[in-house]
């Protein structure tokens, strides 16, 4: 008998030719190979070697400052050679269906693709799938940005990378990890979902699904076997038989808890990066309460699986839709701007871009990425480089109520506030009824006074609060202020939840 032959080194399916790896930071580089099998690792003159055990190898190449084209090498029994590698800046960039949209469906679509050619902005997709166990790799490959490779990329992440190329000046390697019409709960792991007592039921009512699965699938074999036909072609058991039944729709899927962190983002760790973008929400517009406390644990489970530290997370306040007729208090996709605006808040090295003016009143998927993506990059430059720029809109500081009115004080006011016309628009304000009404505004330096004679006691002051919001609220600086509300009034997706509870 000829003996087995030994297992080919191979390096995990981020490391592909045209690569960018993550500058002025140690480089990890892994794979899988033989048990006990040598692989040394060499990028320009730095060669570092690991032994391979159970079946995995892991090196840490030291860091280093950003260029290219530099070949990679891998060598163990077999050699692999990666050509084109470059070290920059490297992003993932995650979230559902406005972050997944491409470039060939965006606004401008032509004119951009046909200028898309930049050989130090790379591209990576990493397949869709959903697993309830975490993946260790990934089929994908880098490709240099190129009218036929950009076509089918994030128009937000490309846009963003675009904007950061210019800035920077050096490579920029993008990794999209975008799944349409997705929660916010499958792109979390299970364990930190468990380890919240607010977010450990979302893990149990999928367990018991899955329970209720299995059971219905057992039934339904015990029935075919039932209804197999004798050699004479009846039904064994002696009677005719309805047909075979059907097996249900599994409970593990792309909206499951857990299973895109699984699938999609387990086995990208932990390649390094230097932080995240984020477009996702639409699909939690319904549970906006719970979304309070989901994002900020997604992200912190990012962020424990990489053991990066607490790296830069930027993300997008879902776009302005006129979903439905409502009031404006009665507007579950305020409620979730909302949740986001305070996880940027409340979350260290967080920053959200506001895109209240780029959206779309019949579509959820505005085709203008590119604001949204330049207004990333903005971000980007501000918080994360360290740019003396102003990267955000007016942010809400405090809000002070007295008799007949309510001062709000801003920062990043950019030079100045401003109203976009003639008046400022889009406030309202209420007493302890919580009914809110029309309010006037007036900017005073830098604060806001808002006030309503219906009124004389204000509780709150809410701002930009509906499905599509019209405020025309602005800095200086040319970005808008976010959405928000001052007041602790229940809201409709708190009364939803305990009423389902």
């Amino acid at each position: 008998m000829l003996p087995l032959p030994a297992r080919a080194v191979a390096p995990n399916g981020l490391f592909t030719s045209d690569a960018v790896l993550q500058r002025d930071q140690p480089i990890p580089v892994w794979g899988s190979g033989a048990e006990g099998e040598r692989v040394a690792v060499t990028l320009r003159d730095r060669t570092v070697a690991a032994i391979v055990k159970g079946g995995r190898w892991s090196v840490r190449l030291p860091p280093m400052p950003a260029g290219g084209p530099y070949t990679l090498t891998i060598r163990g029994r077999n050699r692999v050679t990666l050509s084109r590698v470059y070290v920059g800046e490297v992003y993932l960039c995650g979230g559902q269906s406005n972050m997944e949209w491409p470039v060939a469906l965006a606004a401008n679509a032509v004119d951009t693709v046909a200028a898309a050619r930049d050989p130090l902005l790379h591209l990576y997709i990493v397949p869709r799938g959903a697993s309830d166990t975490p993946a260790t790799d990934v089929a994908g490959g880098w490709q240099q940005c190129a009218p036929e490779s950009v076509r089918g990329f994030s128009a937000v992440a490309y846009a963003f990378g675009a904007s950061l190329r210019k800035a920077l000046g050096v490579p920029v390697g993008l990794i999209q990890c975008a799944w349409s019409a997705t929660p916010a709960q499958a792109w979390t792991s299970r364990e930190a979902l468990l380890a919240s007592p607010e977010l450990a039921p979302i893990v149990g009512a999928y367990e018991s699904d899955k329970a209720e699965y299995w059971r219905k699938v057992e039934a339904i074999d015990a029935a075919r076997a039932r209804l197999e036909p004798d050699a004479n072609g009846l039904p064994r058991s002696g009677q005719p038989g309805p047909g075979i039944p059907r097996e249900p729709p599994s409970p593990t899927n792309q909206s499951s808890p857990g299973t895109l962190f699984n699938a999609m983002v387990a086995p990208l760790a932990p390649y390094g990066i230097r932080g995240v973008i984020w477009y996702q929400g639409e699909s939690d517009a319904g549970a906006a309460a719970r979304y309070a406390a989901l994002f900020p644990t997604l992200i912190e489970s990012w962020r424990k699986l990489w053991k990066q530290g607490d790296f830069p997370f930027l993300f997008v306040q879902i776009a302005p839709f006129l979903s439905r007729r409502e009031e404006p208090e009665d507007s579950a996709l305020a409620e979730l701007r909302e949740a986001q605006r305070l996880t940027s808040l409340r979350v260290p090295n967080t920053g959200m871009a506001v895109i209240t003016d780029a959206g779309d009143e019949t579509d959820l998927h505005p085709r203008d990425k590119r604001t949204v993506g330049e207004r990333l990059a903005l971000l980007a430059r501000m918080l994360v480089y360290g740019q003396p720029i102003e990267g955000s809109g007016p942010v809400l500081e405090s809000a002070a109520p007295s008799v007949g009115e309510v001062r709000l004080r801003f920062s990043h006011t950019g030079g100045g506030l401003i109203a976009r016309g003639d008046r400022l628009e889009g406030f309202t304000i209420a007493g302890e009824d919580g009914k809110f009404v029309p309010a006037s505004a007036a900017i005073r330096g830098d604060t806001i006074v808002v006030s309503s004679p219906e009124v004389p006691h204000p509780a709150g002051v809410r701002y930009g609060w509906a499905d599509y919001p019209e405020g025309n609220l602005w800095n200086r600086a040319g970005l808008p202020a976010s959405p928000f509300r001052t007041d602790s009034f229940p809201l409709t997706t708190e009364q939803r939840r305990n009423a389902s509870n």
